[in-house]
């Protein structure tokens, strides 16, 4: 049988991780952080956004600028944050040993802010 991985070794990403599944994590905690928990069509959004959403239909694109720039706005400031991506990336390193260790993957759960 082989050694159990380092520390070191452990605190590695490999390419997929680095670009694929902690940008993922990142995506998920933002859309919760930045959302009221309402949701239209599966999706969470703030409630002015949805509200706007429903009152306009298909004309959403055009009427609803300010709300879905607001959400813009709140999600990249998630996503640029390097402390917000360490957070993730620690997540995500706890996520991978539990797996490692126990050969169960974990399902995902709902983010709730720190408040």
């Amino acid at each position: 049988m082989e050694p159990a991985p380092s520390a070191a070794e452990n605190a590695k990403l490999r390419h997929v991780e680095k670009d694929v599944l902690i940008p993922q994590i990142m995506r998920d905690r933002a859309k919760e952080l930045c959302s009221d928990k309402v949701q239209v069509c599966g999706f969470f959004f703030p409630p002015a956004f949805t509200k706007c959403c429903q009152e306009t239909g298909v004309l959403m694109v055009v009427k609803c600028r300010q709300e879905n720039t607001a959400l813009k706005d709140c999600l990249v400031g998630y996503y640029s944050d390097p402390s917000f991506y360490e957070e993730c990336k620690a997540e995500y390193l706890k996520q991978r040993e539990e797996y490692r260790a126990t050969g169960i993957k974990k399902k995902r759960q709902k983010y709730t802010p720190n408040v």
